[in-house]
């Protein structure tokens, strides 16, 4: 890992390169999981302003103070660049107890980037500060079917906890959650 590379806390000036970033990880990772007409709207430039709007309200107005985003940062060409972010916090699911229980609600790193690294130390990062938190427990909720996200997660010793979901996105798709004890 090059000393240029980090984690640190997003910045609003951070939130257009954040709204890129997911934009092209979920081409990435729901390609072939959804229609072609809702993975087109989902990069438009409506959605993106939506996007936008709701990353910089969880920075200037977190819904408590143990809601985080983050952002993995490289170097290139002599500067700095964002090329991964995280977001994170209590556990929203009425079946986890969100004193204990911890949601990494989003997990992006730019699709040219990936094996880099990068995702992994925005996971560590997440799991520093929830352990930090007092959380014991984290979960997200992937697709169902095989993605590059859940095989990452998988392969970092997450597991499925029984609980499903569908959303309806063009089509239903099906969601499992992951769960990783983060304490002892």
């Amino acid at each position: 890992m090059s000393s240029a590379q980090f984690v640190r806390p997003a910045r609003v000036a951070d939130v257009d390169r954040v709204v890129e970033l997911q934009v092209a990880s979920w081409r990435a990772v729901y390609s072939g999981l959804l229609p072609d007409e809702v993975a087109e709207e989902m990069s438009g430039s409506q959605a993106a302003r939506s996007f936008r709007e709701q990353w910089t309200e969880a920075l200037e107005s977190p819904p408590t103070s143990r809601h985080r985003l983050v952002v993995a940062t490289d170097e290139v060409g002599g500067e700095r660049h964002v090329v991964g972010f995280a977001a994170f916090g209590p556990a929203g699911d009425p079946d986890l107890w969100p004193a204990k229980d911890a949601e990494l609600f989003a997990l992006h790193v730019d699709p040219e980037r990936a094996r880099e690294g990068h995702g992994s130390r925005l996971v560590n990062a997440c799991v520093d500060h929830l352990v930090e938190g007092g959380f014991g427990t984290v979960h997200v909720w992937v697709p169902e079917e095989e993605n590059a996200l859940r095989g990452f997660l998988e392969a970092a010793g997450w597991r499925a906890d029984g609980a499903r979901r569908e959303i309806d996105m063009g089509r239903t798709l099906p969601m499992v959650r992951l769960h990783a004890a983060i304490s002892e």
